[in-house]
């Protein structure tokens, strides 16, 4: 009867591993590669490497435009890297912004391990780099999280002053994406990892959600619960098409919801 009681123990604990494992593997996509940069848009660009906590170097490109009165400070998804993202740091540097857009640690030119807690400090030590090195102030910035980094985003938010934040694609936690993927497992096997649910509560800058009604890979309604749960001023952009490519789906409302907040951060 004891032996039996030890297999089932042995048992249980490394099934609970390989879901912690699992878990982890189906977060972070890096690419290393740098295929693209801003030149192929015709953009200039600085290439600028700066170091963040836990002995991660990180990459990160500044993309400059005329007279901008904002910086995006823009975290990514959690597959490729900064080179993938051309099309969007265009539109935005057209909308007038300077984007800062870095890649996280085991990602493009960033040396270290991708983890929950390394996408957090990341996104720090970019605004530390905004702060120190650019000499911005906390209200020249806008945070813009795209998916996976919409949880680097809100994290920041919650502890730093920020003029606003932009959420594409968001979700609420770790484990509500985790049981999309695995619905027959229970609840309790997965890590109460990435939880922008209760963090949102703690953001007092502005807010704007953008999300396709027909995303594919983080449903729609992740998105109404994290909006509905968050305090005003916030704001909604409801788009089509898919996760990756709603903003092009919907260029045109893509544009003008991010136009139309820019402006109502510039009145107040």
């Amino acid at each position: 009867m004891l032996k039996t009681i030890v297999y089932i123990i042995i048992v249980a604990a490394l099934f609970f591993g390989y879901v912690r494992y699992t878990e982890r593997r189906i977060t972070f996509f890096p690419m290393t590669r740098l295929e693209f940069t801003p030149e192929v848009a015709g953009l200039s660009f600085e290439d600028i490497y700066f170091s963040a906590s836990g002995n991660a170097r990180i990459n990160a490109w500044f993309i400059p435009a005329d007279q901008a009165r904002y910086t995006i400070l823009f975290c990514h998804g959690n597959a490729g890297n900064i080179g993938h993202r051309l099309e969007k740091i265009t539109m935005l540097h057209r909308i007038g912004l300077n984007v800062f857009i870095l890649d996280y640690r085991g990602y493009g030119q960033s040396r270290g391990r991708p983890s929950e807690r390394g996408l957090y400090l990341d996104a720090k030590a970019g605004y530390d780099y905004l702060l120190n090195e650019r000499r911005l102030r906390p209200d020249e910035i806008i945070l813009y999280g795209e998916s996976l980094g919409s949880a680097a985003v809100i994290d920041l938010a919650s502890k730093e002053k920020v003029a606003g934040i932009i959420l594409e694609g968001a979700f609420t936690r770790g484990r509500d994406m985790a049981r999309r993927v695995c619905p027959f497992l229970p609840a309790f096997l997965f890590s109460d990892s990435f939880n922008s649910l209760d963090k949102i509560k703690q953001v007092k800058a502005p807010k704007l959600f953008i999300h396709s009604k027909n995303d594919e890979i983080v449903p729609f309604a992740f998105c109404r619960k994290l909006y509905d749960t968050a305090e005003k001023p916030k704001y909604l952009a409801e788009l089509i098409g898919g996760h990756n490519s709603a903003f092009v789906d919907s260029q045109e409302k893509y544009i003008f919801s991010i136009g139309s907040f820019i402006g109502r951060l510039a009145r107040e």
